[in-house]
């Protein structure tokens, strides 16, 4: 039994329904990440530069914040920062970009497999992707913390991490004149 066949019909999913399920996996990627950017650099800043007593509340630093990384400005009335637990009793002080950062992390080593599709080439790609998942293996999973994180994410990769994948996966990227 296939997923796009219904399961008592056997008929197949409309394509133009196929085309809709497509476009909703990246549905506001782009709102999404600024949210997430945004709790980032409050976190950051607040960390980084907050005094507290200071000329500054840390409603001030967020609606601050707010400017760079929200495309409408919040409400007046918007204090998320007296509910936004995990930085301040969630244990993720000046660490809650690390959501962000996972995501990069995770979508520039997935790429790696993706960087061996050779349409056409069954057997080339077979081998590629087993190889692939052995430099993974041997990097990623055995060397653990037992090196700098990027040092290893380097050695699996042959470079620094790049956002682009996760840019790319999330249709967040222009479109080629090519494609």
């Amino acid at each position: 039994m296939s997923i796009e066949k219904h399961y008592e019909t056997g008929e197949s999913l409309p394509e133009d329904i196929y085309r809709k399920l497509l476009a909703s996996r990246t549905f506001s990627a782009g709102s999404l990440s600024l949210r997430q950017l945004r709790f980032a650099c409050v976190d950051l800043e607040l960390h980084r530069k907050y005094v507290p007593g200071g000329p500054e509340l840390i409603y001030d630093v967020d609606k601050r914040m707010s400017k760079t990384t929200q495309l409408i400005p919040p409400l007046p009335e918007d204090w998320f920062l007296g509910c936004f637990s995990h930085i301040f009793a969630g244990g993720y002080a000046a660490g809650y970009y690390s959501y962000k950062w996972a995501e990069v992390l995770s979508a520039d080593a997935f790429s790696a497999f993706e960087d061996n599709d050779e349409k056409g080439k069954f057997r080339v790609l077979q081998k590629a992707v087993k190889e692939t998942g052995h430099r993974f293996r041997e990097t990623i999973l055995a060397l653990g913390g037992g090196k700098a994180p990027l040092e290893v994410f380097v050695e699996f990769r042959g470079r620094k991490p790049s956002p682009e994948a996760l840019l790319r996966h999330n249709e967040l990227l222009p479109v080629s004149a090519s494609a």
